[in-house]
């Protein structure tokens, strides 16, 4: 005999019998008929092929298959019911283990400096964080979540766009007075200064160098020998005066402020790139997913030059 789903409602109507001495009580505690009752009984006591209650007209027994039976019952509906409000707990409680997929530049420069705080802050929390360029697949290797920059590809993940990051395009002084500052982003197509390319880890070539201003928007085709498909490594060539690179504002707020990087083009400041979080499905979110997608929100609510997304 296979366990189904009649046998598990007609353990519960059973319990509830036993609880309350009568058909008429345990209708009362499960919103039943006293008919329905005793048709759950009926049909567990079928399904199982013994006796389990005697019936008199004042008081409801159990026979002693019943009562072996039923001692049994009820170790395995409290687990049953244990389990429910632990799995139900997780949709308001931050506990358990998170395992999230994130962009390295974003884990290392943004993400790892400020990640204490939310640890701390939850220490029913188990968090596992696997940097990689590629998301994969991104079930299948049993993510919770997975944190990417750029628009994504097509699929069945859901996504959400947690902020948009400004592009600027900086050098260093030391670059700067060694090869004249250009004074309009057209100046980036002539053999006098040299751009450092950054190679798009979706398409595989190197992102085009776009200016934007309002609706008006310049594509210029610049020169320079070096690609690269690091952030930290284009953010150590450009610091060390190589050549020109077009960066995310977010993680280099500081750079600028120090004068370590010259933000070249500051009148046209309305190229964005946008932070997305996918994840399997939007129903019944658990906390911890929550939790830790308002944190990396929060990561960009005080640079200026940085919108949440709305």
């Amino acid at each position: 005999m296979s366990f189904d789903e009649r046998i598990l409602n007609g353990m519960s109507v059973l319990s509830a019998v036993v609880d309350s001495g009568s058909f008429a009580g345990a209708g009362e505690l499960l919103d039943m008929t006293q008919s329905g009752v005793s048709r759950s009984i009926a049909r567990l006591e079928a399904r199982l092929g013994i006796r389990l209650l005697d019936r008199t007209t004042r008081s409801v027994t159990l026979t002693d298959e019943g009562r072996r039976f039923y001692e049994q019952v009820v170790p395995l509906l409290a687990g049953l019911e244990e389990a429910a409000a632990s799995a139900a707990e997780g949709a308001t409680v931050v506990r358990g283990r998170l395992r999230v997929n994130v962009d390295p530049f974003f884990s290392r420069l943004v993400l790892g400096p400020r990640l204490g705080s939310f640890v701390e802050n939850h220490p029913d929390l188990q968090l596992e964080l696997v940097t990689r360029e590629q998301i994969g697949d991104m079930v299948a290797d049993g993510f919770d979540l997975a944190v990417r920059f750029g628009h994504p590809r097509p699929s069945t993940l859901v996504a959400r766009k947690l902020l948009d990051t400004r592009i600027i395009t900086v050098a260093s002084p030391a670059y700067l007075k060694k090869q004249g500052r250009p004074s309009d982003p057209g100046e980036l197509d002539s053999d006098t200064h040299r751009c450092i390319q950054f190679r798009d880890p979706q398409s595989g070539h190197p992102f085009p160098w776009e200016f934007h201003r309002g609706r008006k928007k310049r594509t210029v085709a610049t020169r320079g020998q070096l690609t690269v498909n690091d952030v930290g490594t284009m953010h150590g060539v450009c610091l060390a005066g190589h050549g020109i690179a077009q960066v995310m504002a977010l993680g280099v707020e500081q750079l600028i402020a120090d004068g370590r990087l010259v933000d070249l083009f500051p009148d046209w400041p309305d190229e964005h790139f946008p932070l997305y979080a996918l994840y399997p499905s939007r129903h019944h979110q658990a906390a911890k997913v929550r939790a830790f997608l308002d944190f990396i929100v929060s990561l960009s609510a005080t640079p200026e030059h940085d919108k949440r997304a709305r």
